[in-house]
Protein backbone atom coordinates (compact mmCIF):
# COMPACT_ATOMS: atom_id res chain seq x y z
CA UNK A 1 0.00 0.00 0.00
CA UNK A 2 1.39 3.41 -0.96
CA UNK A 3 2.16 5.86 1.83
CA UNK A 4 0.75 9.36 1.81
CA UNK A 5 3.69 11.79 1.92
CA UNK A 6 4.09 13.54 5.27
CA UNK A 7 4.22 16.85 3.40
CA UNK A 8 0.67 16.24 2.12
CA UNK A 9 -0.57 15.22 5.57
CA UNK A 10 0.91 18.34 7.18
CA UNK A 11 -0.50 20.68 4.53
CA UNK A 12 -3.90 18.97 4.76
CA UNK A 13 -3.83 19.41 8.53
CA UNK A 14 -3.29 23.15 8.31
CA UNK A 15 -5.78 23.72 5.49
CA UNK A 16 -8.29 21.17 6.75
CA UNK A 17 -8.13 22.41 10.32
CA UNK A 18 -8.87 25.94 9.21
CA UNK A 19 -11.64 24.83 6.85
CA UNK A 20 -13.37 22.71 9.48
CA UNK A 21 -13.15 25.50 12.07
CA UNK A 22 -14.48 28.07 9.62
CA UNK A 23 -17.31 26.05 8.12
CA UNK A 24 -18.55 24.42 11.31
CA UNK A 25 -17.96 27.56 13.41
CA UNK A 26 -16.43 25.23 16.01
CA UNK A 27 -12.77 26.12 16.51
CA UNK A 28 -12.07 23.12 18.77
CA UNK A 29 -13.17 20.78 15.99
CA UNK A 30 -10.68 22.45 13.66
CA UNK A 31 -8.07 21.95 16.36
CA UNK A 32 -8.81 18.24 16.40
CA UNK A 33 -8.17 18.04 12.66
CA UNK A 34 -4.99 20.13 13.01
CA UNK A 35 -3.74 18.00 15.90
CA UNK A 36 -4.53 14.63 14.34
CA UNK A 37 -2.75 15.52 11.11
CA UNK A 38 0.18 16.96 13.06
CA UNK A 39 0.55 13.75 15.05
CA UNK A 40 0.34 11.60 11.92
CA UNK A 41 2.91 13.73 10.11
CA UNK A 42 5.11 13.82 13.21
CA UNK A 43 5.23 10.05 13.42
CA UNK A 44 6.36 9.89 9.81
CA UNK A 45 8.90 12.68 10.30
CA UNK A 46 10.37 10.76 13.22
CA UNK A 47 10.41 7.49 11.30
CA UNK A 48 12.11 8.98 8.26
CA UNK A 49 14.33 11.69 9.75
CA UNK A 50 14.76 10.96 13.43
CA UNK A 51 13.97 12.96 16.53
CA UNK A 52 15.69 16.17 15.43
CA UNK A 53 13.82 16.29 12.12
CA UNK A 54 10.51 15.55 13.84
CA UNK A 55 11.12 18.26 16.44
CA UNK A 56 12.11 20.85 13.84
CA UNK A 57 9.24 20.09 11.50
CA UNK A 58 6.80 19.92 14.41
CA UNK A 59 7.94 23.36 15.54
CA UNK A 60 7.53 24.67 11.99
CA UNK A 61 4.02 23.15 11.82
CA UNK A 62 3.04 24.95 15.02
CA UNK A 63 4.71 28.16 13.84
CA UNK A 64 2.77 27.92 10.58
CA UNK A 65 -0.47 27.60 12.52
CA UNK A 66 0.35 30.47 14.87
CA UNK A 67 1.91 32.67 12.20
CA UNK A 68 -1.03 32.40 9.85
CA UNK A 69 -3.21 34.29 12.34
CA UNK A 70 -1.40 37.66 12.27
CA UNK A 71 -0.59 37.18 8.58
CA UNK A 72 -4.31 36.76 7.86
CA UNK A 73 -4.90 40.33 9.04
CA UNK A 74 -2.56 41.57 6.30
CA UNK A 75 -3.32 39.30 3.33
CA UNK A 76 -6.53 37.46 4.22
CA UNK A 77 -7.26 34.17 5.93
CA UNK A 78 -7.11 31.75 3.01
CA UNK A 79 -3.90 33.15 1.50
CA UNK A 80 -2.26 33.04 4.95
CA UNK A 81 -3.30 29.46 5.61
CA UNK A 82 -2.32 28.30 2.12
CA UNK A 83 1.04 30.07 2.40
CA UNK A 84 1.78 28.49 5.76
CA UNK A 85 0.73 25.08 4.45
CA UNK A 86 3.01 25.50 1.43
CA UNK A 87 6.02 26.39 3.56
CA UNK A 88 5.44 23.45 5.91
CA UNK A 89 4.85 21.06 3.00
CA UNK A 90 8.02 22.17 1.22
CA UNK A 91 10.14 21.78 4.35
CA UNK A 92 8.58 18.40 5.11
CA UNK A 93 9.25 17.20 1.59
CA UNK A 94 12.86 18.38 1.73
CA UNK A 95 13.57 16.82 5.12
CA UNK A 96 11.45 13.66 5.19
CA UNK A 97 9.79 12.80 1.88
CA UNK A 98 12.41 13.49 -0.77
CA UNK A 99 14.65 10.52 -0.10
Amino acid sequence: MARVPSSAVAAAGLVGGYAVARWTKKRPLGGVVLGAAGLAAGREWHRRGGAAAAAGLGALYLAGFAGSHPLAKKIGAWPAVLGAAGVVAAASWAVADRG
